[in-house]
């Protein structure tokens, strides 16, 4: 091995490096049971963040064009309370929040298919705290979903 090929393994990480050794990672939503590409794959990373923006956007504006008519530091107060009703309701009734619609992606209870109202609730409660939002596990799932028994993946 040259200096190029131990520098370029540490820069690629340790992941890369055990895949080149001949480990076996899979692909991301294998282990639970989805298809690596296509409809029903775990929708990917961007696209969540995209659909978050819409939803995220969508609720700013209903916040100041209906309920504190202009900007004001209640604003995003009001945002985040339209956003978590925004989430728990269409997620329940629909399986995606506008913003996931556009961006093609869809909320499952991986045994059953569909949401129930009370995992859509502790869903939208653990994203609006935002923290679990931003641990993921291997398969890219956040804790808020994986606390839900829940499952984004495209549509």
């Amino acid at each position: 091995m040259d200096k190029r090929q131990a520098l370029g393994s540490w820069l690629s990480g340790p992941r890369a490096a055990l895949e080149e050794a001949g480990v076996d990672f899979g692909y991301r939503g294998r282990d639970l049971g989805l298809p690596e590409e296509g409809p029903n794959s775990l929708a990917r990373p961007g696209r969540r963040l995209g659909a978050l923006a819409v939803d995220w956007g969508l609720s700013v504006l209903i916040a100041y064009g209906l309920i504190t008519d202009g900007y004001s530091p209640a604003t995003s107060n009001w945002a985040l309370l339209v956003f978590f009703l925004l989430g728990a309701l269409t997620v329940t009734t629909l399986g995606f929040t506008p913003g996931k619609r556009l961006f093609g992606i869809r909320v499952l209870h991986l045994p059953t298919g569909t949401v129930n109202p009370l995992r859509a609730l502790l869903r939208t409660v653990l994203l609006c705290l935002a923290i679990p939002a931003l641990v993921w596990d291997k398969d890219g799932r956040g804790l808020h979903d994986r606390l839900a028994q829940t499952v984004e993946v495209r549509a």
